[in-house]
């Protein structure tokens, strides 16, 4: 029987990955995500599943510790906020060149700098075109709800195992912060070293002797491998784009004006649906739910009967310009965002929506 409780967005992060099985968890504490790692050092997992949790010396020794673990075929994790996702950017790309899958989970706040700690969405470019340097990409997933950060750390680690890649659950302070229902998943072992070598034993460092491995240099010096290694993995993202786009659409059959929206942001455009409407302006949602990849065909397709979209994000204009890639000058993209942690308000965006379309 499934489990409900009352929790926190980043409690739940905590709750489901000992759950799904996971086999470490390397992180450091930064507001507002610290409840990730007390929340596990509060469940003690290291007793019920044999889980490792470890606080490192800082972010840059996480996400090496994650590095380590993925290159044995474990199920490892990390959490973190703004200022120590940019510290991982090394690590990351490192992991992304490297095929290995793990788990980055992102709760952002305003910048630049070490800024605030209020909620913000202005980590996107960093998350979706690769903080660190090279050709890559993270699979990114924006949680939208407490429900969604359980769903996510499941549904992240399937697709980084599936792809060999890193996927990141991409969270706001919001929704990191705030309590609702949640269904907990029902509890899956820890893969046994047999699982492990069976799952991942043609990549992954198990113990086994005198066998072939996937190794990556830390420097290639030949130029004309590292670009064939680099289209390889630009073909896996073809087929990542080609197969794994989600998003939601809310009331779009009718709208003429479309809201773009993720994580906190698409739930208070939802109000402000209502209220729009309720002034007879026919407003849609198209909530992404992965940022990479982009529904880019959804947006397009949306081109030929509407007037015009509005990127709302708690940013200086980020997504945005996924979204005026989309639409390809077919028909008007403008952006309205708040910024340094400040949460807009339903009301304003119809504000926004009105000057900005002159309606």
């Amino acid at each position: 029987m499934a489990e409900v409780k009352l929790m926190k967005g980043n409690e739940v992060i905590a709750e489901t990955a000992i759950r799904c099985g996971c086999d470490g968890y390397f992180g450091y504490p930064i507001t507002p995500q610290s409840e990730v790692m007390e929340t596990l050092m509060l469940r003690k997992p290291w007793e019920e599943t044999g889980m490792v949790v470890l606080q490192a010396e800082s972010e840059v020794a996480a996400i090496n510790m994650v590095y380590g673990g993925a290159s044995c075929g474990k199920k490892v994790m990390t959490s973190s906020s703004s200022p120590g996702i940019s510290l991982k950017q090394e690590g990351i790309t490192y992991i992304a060149g490297s095929e290995l899958p793990c788990l980055v989970v992102d709760v952002m706040r305003g910048g630049p700098g070490l800024g605030t700690i209020q909620p913000s969405q202005s980590d996107y470019f960093q998350a979706t075109k690769g903080g660190g340097h090279g050709d890559y990409h993270l699979i990114v997933l924006a949680p939208a709800s407490v429900q969604e950060m359980s769903d996510f750390v499941v549904l992240g680690f399937d697709l980084a195992f599936k792809y060999r890649n890193p996927a990141m659950v991409l969270a706001d302070g919001v929704i990191g912060q705030m309590m609702e229902k949640v269904v907990l998943p029902d509890y899956t072992p820890r893969r046994t070293e047999e699982e492990i070598e069976k799952q991942c034993g043609d990549w992954a460092l198990t113990g086994k002797k005198n066998r072939n491995r996937h190794v990556i240099t830390s420097l290639e010096l030949e130029a004309p491998r590292q670009e064939v290694f680099n289209e390889k993995l630009q073909r896996k993202y073809r087929e990542i784009e080609a197969n794994e786009v989600r998003y939601e659409m809310i009331n779009c059959e009718d709208a003429e004006y479309i809201f773009v929206a993720y994580g906190s942001t698409a739930r208070i455009c939802q109000k402000s649906i209502q209220l729009a409407r309720e002034a007879g302006i026919k407003v849609g949602l198209l909530r992404p739910i992965t940022l990479y990849p982009f529904p880019m065909k959804p947006i397009s397709d949306l081109c030929g009967r509407v007037k015009g979209f509005l990127s709302v994000e708690m940013s200086a204009g980020q997504m945005v310009e996924d979204v005026r890639l989309a639409v390809e000058g077919r028909v008007k993209v403008e952006h309205y965002g708040r910024m340094g942690g400040v949460v807009p308000t339903p009301e304003e965006i119809v504000v926004a929506l009105r000057e900005k379309f002159s309606i």
